[in-house]
């Protein structure tokens, strides 16, 4: 018995050292607020809200892509919106609260903003409600 309580410890902390170890991009102090402690950045404030060339964008923290611009909309709620994600990209979980519905990058776990359904501003119904700072814009070549 105390060879297999061993063993699943050492597993625990490779794992743990693995997970410490990953490299991720230096953030600032509003950055991390907002990533990493599940901030909001004020409306009409960001980079990215009127920003429509074609592009990629990317996790703030660990560069994973996010978005294509081909699916950004203008919804004119403050934040930089988008009716689709890349494929895997986001992760979906239900606020404590049970009213929204928060996204995350679904590499690093960094908080991205909320996502709201039944609006109406596009066919697909469906509004990523982004703050900027958890996202890089990679203009398309």
């Amino acid at each position: 018995m105390s060879t297999i309580v061993f063993i699943l410890l050492s597993i625990l902390t490779f794992t743990e050292m693995k997970q410490d170890s990953i490299q991720y991009n230096k953030l600032n102090e509003f950055e991390t607020y907002v990533i990493e402690q599940k901030g909001t950045e004020r409306p009409f404030v960001g980079g990215y809200t009127d920003l429509f060339e074609p592009g990629t964008y990317v996790c703030k923290k660990c560069d994973a892509p996010l978005y294509e611009s081909t699916d950004k909309f203008h919804s004119n709620c403050g934040w930089p919106s988008f009716d689709d994600e890349i494929e895997g990209a986001v992760k979906k979980t239900t606020d404590a609260d049970g009213r929204r519905t928060e996204i995350t990058c679904n590499n690093c776990g960094g908080h991205l903003g909320h996502v709201f359904i039944g609006e109406g501003f596009t066919e697909k119904n469906t509004r990523h409600c982004v703050n900027s700072v958890s996202m890089k814009f990679i203009p398309k070549k």
